[in-house]
């Protein structure tokens, strides 16, 4: 192998590695995100069994402000490029569980992409040391 074809690989691997911390950054926001899908759900769900809840609202730096949250079976959902709209719970945790699906079926396909890139990078870590002790001389004893 020339030392041109040796750059060649170099420059794929680092790439390669370049990629495969893209999609472990991405698995980990689809993580976060599934989290707070899951954790939203579970609050709705919390709230549809109680008329009246004690809770702290965050206002920053740490500060709270401790408030009644008085359901009227309505929530106030993003649903993205800055417009919300009114839904009932139901409805809430059908779209919130919609959602949830979607962010799974991403995340197993990062998942099936990272294992990929992972397996590529093995790959040609493995060639790198065969061109290496193939280009060293032998020992002499």
């Amino acid at each position: 192998m020339s030392e041109e074809q040796a750059q060649q690989m170099m420059q794929q691997m680092q790439m390669l590695e370049t990629y495969f911390a893209d999609l472990s950054q991405r698995e980990g926001t689809f993580m976060n995100i599934f989290r707070e899908a899951s954790a939203a759900i579970e609050s709705i769900k919390a709230l549809n069994l109680k008329s009246e809840s004690d809770t702290l609202i965050p206002i920053g730096m740490g500060t709270y402000i401790p408030t009644k949250i008085s359901t009227n079976n309505k929530i106030v959902l993003n649903i993205g490029a800055g417009v919300a709209v009114e839904k009932d719970f139901a409805s809430a945790i059908n779209y919130l569980e919609a959602r949830l699906k979607e962010v799974e079926v991403a995340l197993q396909d990062t998942s099936v992409k990272k294992q990929d890139a992972a397996a590529r990078l093995e790959q040609g870590r493995e060639q790198i040391n065969q061109l290496m002790q193939s280009t060293m001389p032998p020992k002499s004893g």
